[in-house]
């Protein structure tokens, strides 16, 4: 019998993916939390990033039932779950960082009702937990709304290959997902977020304030506008990203604010293959999303 028939034939019917970089030991946990849950995922695929050779082979010892992808250069967390749902055997996709994993045991068992109750939505959201953040109840409650963590989520296989996946960014922060959700809008497609799916972050966000990440961010807000917004709404994406300049300097982010505008024009020629404008409907109903998310019932709670 083929990965695809087994995976379809598994109580849950979902492939849980992780990226990896360098982190091992969290890897190595969130492999654990992963297959503690009940009923586990019906396969587990992993990427890991940048030729680390090592970390792999230590992974691979401790989880040899895990499949794996190995790039050799260095294509992000994105490019990396681009190639793990590709590789994926199940209907749904399930996607994690190597430091974040499900906080119920039933995780996939509840993802399952959601797809099974929404057939509408693309991608389902999970709420995020981090090390400074007191973990909240999980309500049965819903909302159609603009953004996800790509970390914390799931996708419908066929619909995210059809969006075309994510922009392969070393330094994702800013672009990653809202790229990704804006394709999905004009599409058609919906993302659902539930409070009822709760995921843990082993992070504190510290490294967030790293300059790498402020430049980053600063150019990728530029990106953005060159890749999906029309001409006329390009003094919109210029003010999105003075408003990310602003952010980082009243916040104490000075370093890296130089660096992310010296990047903008090497960035807008090294991923031009990537253009694709949205149209400006499209933009705006995204935009007006994210600021009125649209809650709905959860009728029932069984898979």
């Amino acid at each position: 019998m083929s990965d695809r028939a087994v995976a379809t034939r598994h109580p849950c019917g979902i492939t849980a993916i992780v990226v990896a970089y360098r982190r091992l030991e969290q890897t190595l946990v969130t492999l654990e939390r992963l297959k503690a849950c009940d009923p586990p995922p019906a396969e587990i695929l992993l990427h890991v990033d940048g030729g680390e050779g090592e970390c792999a082979a230590a992974i691979a010892a401790a989880h040899p039932d895990v499949r794996m992808i190995l790039s050799a250069e260095n294509v992000g967390p994105g490019g990396g779950r681009n190639k793990l749902v590709q590789a994926s055997a199940s209907p749904v996709v399930a996607s994690f960082d190597d430091d974040s994993y499900p906080i119920d045991r039933d995780y996939f068992r509840r993802l399952a009702s959601l797809f099974k109750q929404y057939p509408e939505a693309t991608v389902v959201s999970a709420a995020v937990f981090h090390l400074d953040e007191p973990i909240q109840a999980d309500t049965t409650s819903a909302a159609w709304v603009s953004d996800f963590a790509g970390g914390a989520c799931a996708y419908r296989r066929d619909e995210f290959l059809a969006v075309g996946g994510y922009v392969p960014l070393t330094v994702a922060y800013g672009m990653e997902e809202v790229d990704f959700a804006i394709r999905l809008y004009e599409r058609g497609g919906r993302v659902l977020h539930s409070p009822w799916l709760r995921v843990f972050h082993d992070t504190d966000r510290a490294r967030h304030a790293d300059p790498s990440v402020t430049a980053g961010s600063i150019a990728n807000l530029a990106l953005l506008t060159y890749l999906r917004y029309p001409h006329v709404l390009w003094p919109l994406g210029l003010g999105q990203c003075l408003r990310r300049i602003v952010w980082s300097a009243l916040n104490g982010r000075t370093r890296g604010i130089a660096k992310g505008l010296l990047r903008v024009p090497s960035q807008l020629r090294k991923y031009r293959g990537f253009r694709g404008r949205v149209p400006v409907k499209s933009v705006l109903a995204y935009l007006a999303l994210r600021r009125r998310p649209i809650a709905v019932g959860l009728p029932g709670n069984s898979a």
